[in-house]
């Protein structure tokens, strides 16, 4: 059964040691299957996707996925201690990008927190290190 909840969604992503924050409170669904947990919202002018669905699927606190589709198509696939390399789309056209994850840590069946924390690379060379601090609350 999907829950309508609200998600507090903090992206922190730094850079040539700049620091470029993004918050975005919006209505998303959250359920659980297969022993995941799923997370799906629209993006927002916020976040630079206008038109797109991105859905966070979190398999306890050993992978994850970042699904945007719309507007600009992309998934992320997280899993500790493995680099993965992944399609990106963005505006301005695709590219294929290196991540790997540091950190997930899902409490959000305990108290509606997700932490993610990855390096992202282009062609092997340092892009940003990220930062994703969700928070969910139940929608009344």
């Amino acid at each position: 059964m999907k829950n309508n909840v609200m998600i507090s969604l903090t992206s922190i992503q730094w850079q040539d040691n700049e620091k470029n924050e993004t918050e975005l409170l919006t209505k998303a669904f959250m359920h659980h299957e297969d022993g995941c947990d799923i997370i799906s919202y629209e993006d927002t002018s916020a976040t630079g996707f206008e038109g797109s669905v991105t859905t966070i699927k979190v398999d306890k606190n050993k992978s994850a996925s970042i699904v945007r589709e719309g507007a600009a198509n992309s998934v992320l696939s997280l899993e500790i201690g493995r680099k993965h390399f992944c399609q990106y789309g963005t505006p301005f056209g695709s590219m294929q990008i290196g991540v790997y994850t540091h950190t997930i840590r899902n409490t959000l069946a305990k108290d509606g927190k997700l932490y993610l924390k990855y390096t992202l690379d282009l062609n092997s060379s340092y892009l940003s290190d990220n930062e994703i601090i969700m928070t969910v609350q139940n929608s009344h």
